[in-house]
């Protein structure tokens, strides 16, 4: 062997390992995985269809490496009490923090009308499924926990006690577990797959977080998917905010002319972009990278 070889395999051998670059989030994975919970059907918390997807989620979820786990819990409906199940997938970190990205899998229960909700519940569902393959494996700073709320639409018509079951629940939940002050940001995502995506500047959030993440999409550059315009929506991360978490929803809330897809028989899966699947989901990544620093 030559002298110059043998330099050159030393230099080989000794270099320092490349650091992996962060996984890209897959819209098409997105898509499949929401096109997969609308599969299942209509599935309203406590129906026989919603069981099945939980059922499917939890095995899902438990081929990635990360801690599962079922949030189960007895609703208070007008209709009687219900049995729901959120459902958390924890990625661990080290400094005792933590971020959570949430969003809601059921879908609102409408007589006469086979509503599966493919942008409302199947693509937050969806993009979680995702966010949770694209985390697997990768060393954190702090912990990072997608939760899939249960109940988040309304049994009856929508009221301070009707809607939004899960989050309310899991919010008394860490309250009570001391969980909440670890919470360094929550971030709820909701009919986010809609092919014309314009996120609503959603104004019962965070500013200081809703800037960081417009920064963020300004950096990726998807700025335009995330408007300057700004209206108050009651949603999943409501009984955070209400609990002082640093809190922001992430929802597009002009679905169809006119919002005329929302909850109707034509928010179906052909609505849904990968693409805009992608452009939530990088934007979640990065900012999570962001949180961590």
């Amino acid at each position: 062997m030559h002298s110059k070889e043998a330099a050159l395999i030393l230099a080989i051998l000794t270099a320092p390992a490349a650091v992996a670059a962060e996984p890209a989030f897959s819209g098409a994975r997105a898509l499949e995985y929401a096109r997969r919970m609308v599969s299942f059907g209509a599935r309203p918390a406590g129906s026989p269809e919603i069981r099945k997807l939980q059922t499917w989620m939890l095995a899902e979820l438990r081929t990635y490496k990360c801690t599962v786990a079922e949030d189960d819990f007895t609703a208070s409906t007008p209709l009687g009490p219900k049995a729901m199940k959120n459902v958390i997938a924890r990625f661990a970190g080290t400094s005792g923090k933590a971020i959570v990205i949430s969003g809601h899998y059921d879908t609102k229960s409408m007589p006469g009308i086979y509503f599966v909700g493919a942008n409302d519940g199947g693509a937050s569902g969806g993009l979680l499924m995702a966010l949770a393959a694209a985390l697997s494996g990768r060393p954190r700073k702090d912990d990072v926990s997608l939760v899939w709320f249960d109940g988040e639409e309304a049994i009856a018509q929508w009221s301070d006690t009707d809607g939004i079951y899960g989050s309310r629940h899991l919010a008394g939940k860490w309250a009570a577990e001391s969980v909440l002050p670890r919470i360094k940001a929550l971030i709820n995502v909701d009919m986010i797959g809609d092919r014309d995506l314009d996120i609503l500047m959603e104004m019962n959030s965070s500013p200081g977080l809703r800037k960081l993440v417009w920064d963020t999409a300004a950096k990726l550059g998807v700025r335009k998917h995330f408007l300057d315009l700004g209206g108050a929506v009651e949603d999943d991360h409501m009984p955070f905010v209400r609990r002082g978490v640093n809190a922001l929803n992430l929802i597009d809330f002009n679905y169809g002319p006119g919002n005329s897809y929302w909850h109707t028989d034509k928010d179906t899966a052909d609505k849904l972009s990968a693409e805009s699947l992608r452009v939530v989901g990088t934007v979640l990544l990065e900012t999570i990278k962001e949180l961590e620093k």
